[in-house]
């Protein structure tokens, strides 16, 4: 792993036992690498405070931060820390809904999100749902699998997108639960070539603010073609 985590578990501990931190690597589980800038405006805190706990973060490895020009961005160290930060959303509830604009933002990430680097809310589950109806993958005994191998051109042919692949290490298929949906959307390699397609197709447009995803005109028509209506 490209950020392996080598803190013994209780320096880890103090690590993460900071709220803000962890709403830092909530933030960056959108997959998208954010300036400390974005981060404050996001998490409520001043940047020089946001720069403070990225350091941290990026001493215990959970992190890297990349110099583009004048700008140092942060992002999610690899994977295993995404596997890491989903396993405890799961295990926490949803904040409370003090405002109108917090009911929206709740609202677009429920319908549909970045899971790291994969499509996840009610859209990723409707795609993961699709998938075993279709036989795009096999799930057996919690198991999820590729039939054809890694060959994925069927799957984009019946999506009507070009999906890219990568052969790596990484699943090429797995099951991550929605936090939210509480049922599984699709990760690994076949997730994030399904996530990456949808938005270079415009199906999907990144939001400044959150990790949620704009459902474009042409992704509801596109989603609704393939049945799924509720959006």
């Amino acid at each position: 792993m490209s950020g392996e985590v080598r803190l013994p578990l209780d320096e880890l501990g103090r690590v993460l036992g900071e709220p803000a931190r962890l709403r830092i690597l909530h933030e960056l589980f959108g997959g998208t690498p954010l300036p400390a800038g974005a981060l404050a405006t996001r998490v409520g805190l001043a940047p020089s405070t946001v720069s403070a706990h990225l350091a941290k973060l990026q001493d215990a490895g959970l992190i890297r931060v990349e110099q583009r020009g004048r700008t140092r961005l942060a992002s999610l160290a690899d994977p295993a820390v995404a596997t890491a930060v989903e396993a405890l959303l799961q295990l926490s509830g949803e904040a409370r809904v003090n405002s109108a604009t917090t009911f929206d933002r709740r609202a677009a990430m429920r319908e549909a999100r970045s899971c790291y680097d994969h499509l996840a809310g009610r859209a990723g589950v409707f795609i993961a749902e699709l998938a075993a109806e279709r036989s795009w993958v096999v799930v057996a005994d919690g198991a999820w699998t590729l039939p054809a191998g890694e060959d994925v051109t069927g799957i984009g042919d019946d999506l009507g997108l070009t999906l890219g692949w990568q052969r790596s290490p990484r699943p090429a298929v797995r099951a991550c639960m929605d936090w939210t949906e509480r049922t599984p959307h699709i990760a690994g390699r076949l997730g994030h070539s399904i996530l990456a397609a949808m938005i270079e197709d415009g199906w999907l447009r990144r939001r400044r603010d959150d990790r949620a995803l704009t459902v474009t005109a042409r992704g509801r028509e596109r989603f609704a073609t393939l049945g799924h209506t509720g959006m």
